[in-house]
């Protein structure tokens, strides 16, 4: 019975919101992205936020660009996130953006830590109408997965994740979504005027990998990718399948550090000029600056 209140209660709030759009941009990248960034989550601002990881988008002539991890408030009580997911498909890197849902969907398998392992999400749960985070799970990213952690951020194509939807998750994708909040969308276009965030500039570690506040990226509560991972692709395993597209794995998640010292939007640190781009090499024998934005439905 309670959980027949609960779902009637999302129900009617999801009635209330903005739901996702039958169309959406659609990204397709001819080379995949880097491998997730090692890092950990900063203290939680207050009680009731939600850790949403950090993901890699494409910024067009600036290429990928890190949007680092953040806590954000749920649009409504009952809510969890889906995060997005590049995935193979038609010869390209298509982006399959994140939605807010009664259950968490598919994300294509890709183990982006902080609860979400590759497939469900142990980050936390509702309580009584609150959102309560597990910060067991969210301030330990080794706790996703005993084995080696596996950093591939993009499912199938060369070296992605072998993952598909479970039947859970595809039960998922057929309830309504809830468009990202104009938070979530702000701080990823904060993210895409930064030129640190570019993978072209922090070649795979950024300085800002996650931060307290979203959209606030230097100062208190920031949290800088730790050195030691490297910025190429990775192979990738299904946590649920142990499948995978190669042999091996990636490092361990390490501790983070505040990105002291940060410079502002736009500027190179130290006086430095900005390095000159690196792209990693074009599957297929396509163009490494080959983007396209255009509408399409889901």
């Amino acid at each position: 019975m309670r959980n027949l209140i609960r779902g009637m209660t999302v129900s009617l709030l999801l009635a209330t919101l903005p739901v996702a759009a039958n169309a959406a941009v659609f990204v397709s990248v001819s080379f995949a992205p880097p491998v997730l960034p090692v890092y950990v989550a900063p203290p939680m601002p207050a009680p009731g936020y939600f850790w949403t990881p950090g993901y890699w988008a494409w910024g067009g002539g600036g290429g990928y660009f890190w949007v680092p991890g953040t806590w954000v408030m749920a649009p409504a009580p009952g809510l969890l996130w889906t995060p997005g997911y590049w995935g193979w498909a038609g010869g390209a890197y298509v982006w399959r953006g994140g939605y807010w849902g009664p259950h968490v969907g598919f994300y294509g398998g890709v183990n982006y830590g902080f609860g979400y392992g590759g497939v469900g999400f142990h980050g936390g749960s509702w309580v009584g109408g609150r959102y309560v985070a597990n910060t067991t799970i969210i301030n330990n990213t080794t706790a996703v997965n005993n084995t080696t952690i596996n950093r591939v951020s993009y499912n199938g194509g060369s070296g992605g994740v072998v993952a598909n939807p479970t039947a859970a998750e595809a039960r998922a994708a057929r309830e309504q979504h809830v468009q990202p909040s104009q938070m979530q969308l702000d701080h990823q276009a904060a993210a895409s005027r930064d030129i640190t965030m570019r993978s072209s500039y922090n070649h795979g570690t950024p300085q800002v990998a996650a931060t307290q506040k979203a959209g606030v990226f230097y100062g208190r509560g920031v949290v800088a990718a730790h050195a030691g991972g490297p910025g190429g692709s990775a192979p990738g395993v299904h946590p649920a399948t142990g499948q995978s597209a190669h042999p091996g794995g990636a490092a361990s998640p390490g501790r983070g550090q505040a990105a002291h010292g940060a410079h502002p939007a736009g500027s190179s640190p130290g006086g430095h000029g900005a390095p000159a781009n690196s792209h990693p090499q074009a599957h297929g024998g396509g163009s490494a600056e080959r983007g396209e934005e255009r509408e399409r439905p889901h």
